[in-house]
């Protein structure tokens, strides 16, 4: 979708909604709080939703539905999370039951199912047992083969949506041979299902997301024809797999939007909020404080931005920017709302405020992120496994290689916010990208192009030499690749068959994780800088964004100076007052229609 019609979208819902601190809007803090006090689903925020048209940007254009691209859908999400994460899981929970659908279906089941969401029908999704967690091949859901279909047996547990739902997309066990292919997935229908055969299990208390429906389904010799069948059978887990794949980026986009209000009411303190005769803003303590959360929160932007667009542009490469995606934004925003909460002092407690109350309902919601649809375990494990070709492609390929020509090609695309896109066709998705890893192969490329704008400029120009000091910090955070490389190989050397489960191996993938950010910031500035608004592009917030990434290398050593940091806040300040979203995509937000006075307070 343009950037222009993605905008006019983005605003279309944000006025619809309205101001979240007016309590007469369509979703008000104060009602968003009072359902989390008394853990009460939002029915009606999602049926609202529904109504005006958000889950048919999930849904494909071919059978019915709104979507060519998945980054409507997930933008869209960000502005609802924004305000809640409560509603906007339960929201996306159809969309994700839909999935394996899209991956696999026939056009008939894609063009039926289409229909009857369009019409109000809700999907779970039903991968995890009680017993077996994030361990699916030892899932023991069975079903068992019958004339014109299944008797399926077993139960799901803390599946989003299963009480509430109409039905569940479920990977079950339809052999015994011991591997992969023992797996299928099947729509268990709970309407048609005959008295006895499905029991709903009790909804499950949480930390986070207390409205949400996180129950089970039981079920016992339940008859599903074989046309509720998706794919093969045999063919379950890879088509599970692959639907996961959109999971991961769309569930980084609630922890970005819980960071996004949590640094947006910070500011509303810090900025009127009067000590020692200045704004707690101008303190520099607090300063670099918040302005390091917003160069985290640009971070993750960046980091999505290239992951769900590769669920288009490269989906053979997707196991490992969903992955990726999946482990570090989440941990990324986790931290940086904590650090915002040190900033925003004893009204971070204040759960009854009027203006502040949400925020501790945001920490709490966005923990759900880190584990949800591939906890973090399960995320480094799968970059841990490809780890060693992704090194050795990037460390070893000539930069006239063939590889690094379509890396560049492609990385123009997936980090430039005006390129379109080819039309979603997620069974092109792979689960190994064989070794390649475009962000990263393109990086010295746009480390160069980065070099080259900064000559663009005056020499005496600030921007110039901030630009400079960015590609050099670039430059030394891509050359990590080369001692990855090297300690990955030493480790295998030294473990043998031990190698592929060592806890050394997960802390290598976390490393990568920083090589792939700090590629996909330097990326997102050469690619998109010429369409970004005012305040942005910023060189000052590149160099922070490249500092946050670097810190974790080396915790106490700093890149940006006092100046650096009193640009980006200049920046922040432009985006905050302005209503926009923290974000590349600067979306205009509802304006404020409340006085604010209780912010300072």
């Amino acid at each position: 979708m343009p950037k222009a019609d993605l905008t006019e979208l983005a605003v279309r819902l944000e006025e619809h909604l309205g101001d979240p601190h007016d309590p007469g809007s369509r979703m008000s803090y104060r009602t968003i709080l009072e359902y989390d006090e008394r853990e009460t689903y939002p029915y009606d925020f999602v049926g609202a939703l529904r109504a005006w048209g958000v889950p048919e940007y999930a849904l494909p254009g071919e059978q019915g539905g709104r979507a060519g691209d998945v980054e409507a859908e997930f933008n869209l999400l960000r502005l609802v999370a924004r305000r809640d994460p409560t509603t906007a899981t339960a929201l996306v929970i159809t969309n994700l039951g839909f999935m394996p659908l899209w991956v696999a279906g026939t056009d008939e089941q894609k063009r039926r199912m289409v229909k009857d969401i369009l019409h109000g029908y809700r999907l779970s999704w039903g991968l995890s047992e009680r017993a077996y967690g994030s361990d699916l091949l030892a899932n023991a859901m069975t079903a068992e083969r019958v004339d014109g279909g299944y008797l399926v047996t077993g139960e799901k547990w803390l599946i989003g949506n299963a009480t509430w739902s109409d039905g569940m997309t479920a990977l079950v066990r339809t052999g015994e041979r011991g591997g992969p292919a023992d797996f299928s997935l099947f729509v268990l229908d709970k309407r048609t299902a005959p008295v006895g055969t499905v029991e709903e299990l009790p909804r499950e208390r949480l930390h986070g997301l207390r409205g949400m429906d996180i129950s089970g389904l039981r079920v016992e010799k339940l008859f599903v024809p074989e046309s509720a069948r998706i794919g093969a059978e045999g063919q379950g887990l890879e088509i599970a797999l692959k639907a996961t794949q959109i999971a991961r980026a769309q569930i980084s986009g609630m922890a970005m939007s819980a960071v996004d209000t949590g640094l947006r009411l910070t500011l509303d303190f810090t900025e009127g909020r009067i000590l020692f005769g200045r704004p707690v803003s101008d303190i520099p303590y607090s300063r670099r404080q918040i302005t390091e959360c917003f160069a985290d929160l640009m971070v993750a932007d960046a980091v999505s931005l290239g992951a769900v667009r590769a669920l288009q542009v490269t989906p053979e490469q997707i196991s490992i920017g969903s992955s990726v995606v999946k482990y570090f934004v989440p941990t990324l925003m986790e931290r940086s709302m904590s650090q915002l909460s040190v900033v925003l002092g004893a009204r971070f407690f204040l759960r009854g405020h009027p203006h502040y109350g949400v925020f501790q309902k945001l920490l709490r919601d966005l923990l759900v992120a880190n584990f949800a649809d591939g906890n973090t375990v399960v995320n480094l494990r799968n970059l841990g496994q490809q780890l060693r070709s992704l090194l050795a492609t990037a460390t070893t390929t000539p930069a006239d290689d063939g590889l690094r020509r379509t890396a560049r090609e492609r990385a123009a695309v997936l980090y430039g916010i005006t390129r379109s896109m080819p039309t979603y066709e997620p069974w092109r998705q792979e689960l190994s990208s064989r070794g390649r890893d475009d962000t990263v192969l393109a990086a010295p490329d746009a480390i160069a192009r980065l070099r080259a704008l900064a000559q663009e400029r005056k020499e005496e120009d600030d921007e110039r030499a901030r630009l400079l000091r960015a590609a050099g910090v670039a430059t030394e955070l891509l050359d990590h690749a080369g001692s990855l490389a090297t300690r990955c190989e030493e480790l295998r050397s030294r473990l043998g068959r031990e190698f592929g489960q060592c806890a050394e191996l997960f802390d290598l993938a976390k490393e990568y994780c920083l090589v792939h950010a700090a590629a996909a910031c330097v990326l997102t500035f050469v690619h998109s800088h010429g369409a970004m608004e005012e305040p942005l592009p910023s060189g000052a917030l590149l160099l922070l964004q490249l500092e946050r990434l670097r810190r974790h290398l080396r915790p106490h050593e700093a890149v940006t100076d006092a100046g650096d940091i009193d640009e980006v806040m200049r920046v922040l300040r432009r985006l905050h007052q302005g209503d926009r979203l923290f974000s590349y995509w600067q979306f205009p937000l509802a304006p404020r229609t409340v006085d604010q006075a209780a912010a300072r307070h």
